[in-house]
Formats: structure tokens, sequence, C-alpha cells
């Protein structure tokens, strides 16, 4: 099969190299899936660059989120298991971690279906306790993980304020729903968001950037406010002033979600009927702004990286040269 492998550390664009290689084999309590689509997100890039928790022996093939297929048939979603990754024709996973696919949307949208929106429901419903009538921040907006919280909110019946950097995220971030929508290149974020808040700031704050984002997420915060630390696409991780949170009575919640996979799997799978429900009746639908083949996963890998796209972007294995649709 065709696979993409990582032999050294560094770019994304740089040390992806496509091989044709042996099929991989499952081990115990795992099965082999034909890749249907993979979602690109972020940790793939930090992965290969070698700054992700998770550090796969080398080689190891990217792709940590899949809409594949089992042998039986069956079109389900999955993490799968590294250093078998999804940007193949053939991956691994873990049996337990399977789940089915949605009717609703077509392989690519299920497959963003999976981590960045069972992300985005754990942050603001079982962390931050989000209700209908709050106010939600959402920082970078248009992108993968932020466009997922950004229809979840509304889903929840939230008012949504995006932020995002440039006019054809502005464009995309209102097309997701945002109530309102703020361009940091062009607005100063603080002065817009109490504009828009009346003074009072947002009751939550999804950030999966850090850095700049984070120290502005304090100065907007509302009063039992509750700021969700999700990421850090920026770089650069913050300092907690938490004699600041003392004064303005607001809390700063880690999400990683990963860990319900094993800590709580009962609650991983209500998730993702919550999840289902919602595509079914049309209330989330994934942004997937490309379709490519699997040829062009080390481009589209380093343009993630680099911050340059929206929503989604999706690798598909069985497309030829030009033709991902």
């Amino acid at each position: 099969m065709q696979a993409w492998q990582v032999h050294e550390i560094g770019e994304p664009g740089g040390v992806m190299r496509l091989a044709d290689v042996e099929r991989p084999t499952p081990g115990e309590g795992q099965v082999l899936l034909k890749v249907r689509a993979a979602n690109i997100n972020f940790p793939d890039a930090l992965m290969c660059r070698g700054q992700y928790q998770v550090r796969p022996p080398l080689p190891f093939t990217p792709g940590v989120e899949i809409c594949g297929e089992t042998e039986d048939g069956r079109r389900v979603l999955a993490s799968p298991a590294l250093p078998y990754g999804g940007f193949a024709e053939y991956a691994v996973a873990d049996a337990a971690g399977l789940r089915s696919a949605p009717d609703a949307l077509d392989d690519a949208e299920a497959a963003a279906l999976h981590i960045g929106y069972q992300t985005g429901w754990f942050g603001l419903h079982r962390r931050a306790g989000l209700e209908a009538g709050e106010t939600l921040l959402v920082h970078a907006a248009a992108g993968g993980v932020g466009s997922a919280a950004v229809q979840l909110g509304k889903a929840a019946g939230a008012t949504v304020i995006g932020v995002v950097g440039g006019a054809a995220k502005v464009s995309v971030a209102r097309e997701l729903g945002c109530d309102v929508v703020i361009d940091r290149r062009e607005q100063d974020v603080i002065a817009a968001v109490k504009e828009a808040t009346g003074g009072r700031g947002a009751d939550v704050i999804y950030d999966p950037v850090g850095g700049d984002a984070y120290t502005q997420s304090t100065k907007v915060v509302a009063f039992e406010g509750r700021i969700v630390v999700v990421g850090f696409a920026s770089g650069t991780i913050p300092s907690a002033a938490l004699n600041h949170a003392l004064v303005k009575n607001y809390s700063i919640l880690g999400l990683h979600w990963g860990l319900y996979n094993t800590r709580n799997p009962e609650l991983v799978q209500h998730c993702h009927g919550q999840l289902l429900e919602l595509a079914a009746r049309g209330v989330v639908k994934p942004l997937v702004s490309e379709r490519v083949p699997l040829s062009g996963a080390a481009d589209a890998v380093q343009r993630v990286a680099d911050g340059v796209t929206t929503g989604r972007v999706a690798v598909l294995p069985a497309a030829k040269n030009g033709a991902a649709a």
C-alpha cells in the first residue's frame, strides 16, 4: 500500500515521504481499516516536529483521525493506533475505540466529526457548563477546532463571538453562524468584545491558540466566567496570573480530550451519540474546506501547520491526483 512516513523530525512538508510499504498487521484487540478519509489536525504537524505529547517511534505515519471501512464493510470513525496513522491507504485502530460514522455526512465530513467536535463538546459542556443565553468567545473561530466550537455553541443556544485573522476568515466565521466576528488583524479584540457585550465580557472562552489570545481572554472574561484552554497553536504557552483569576472570579479549565478515552470511555460514547443526533438534525456539519488526494497530504499538513487554512482539510486516499472532490 501507499503511506506517508516520517523518518526524521522537522517541518511536515520537508520530512513526510510517500512510500510503498506493507499493510500493517493488527495486534491484539485491533482491526485493519481501509482509509476512506483522513482529517488533518494540528497535532499531525506537531508530531512531525517532535513537539506533541505523543512521540511515536520513527518511522511513523501521521494522521490521527479517519473515517474508515472495516473488513466486513462497516463505515466507522477511529483514531489510528500509531505508528500506523491515517495518511495511508490502510490503518490500524483499537477495536474498542471505533465509532459509527454518521449517515448524514460524507466521508470527509464524518472524519472531521470526531476529535475536534468531541473536544468542543467536552470543553463547552463537561468542563465549562455552557448554558443557553450565555456568551461564548471562540478564538481561531474559522479553523478546524474553532469552527466545531462555534457550531456546538450555537446548538447550545449561546451567543457566539468569533475571533479570526483576515477578511477571508471573517466570511467563514459568519457562515458558520457567529453572531459577532472580530478580525484581530484589523480590530482591537479587547475593545470589540467589550463593545459587543456591553462591557460585561464573555461567559465562556474557548482558546486553542494560547499566547496573546489567552492574555486577551483574561481581560474580557465575565464575572464567574470560564476560560477553556484547549491548545497552543500560536506556539506560545502562557503563564496564568492566578492573582488575576482571584480578583475577577473566573476559572481556568484545562482540556485534554484524549484522557477521557481511558478515564471515562462511556462519556466519550455518550458524546458521540449527541454528535450523531446533532448531525442528523443538520445542526452541526463540519466545514471541509479542501479535499486532497493522498499525494497532496504533505503539502496540506504544512498549510495547516502554517495556519493558512480554514475549517478542515481532508485527505482522500482513494482519489486520483487532481480528482479529489
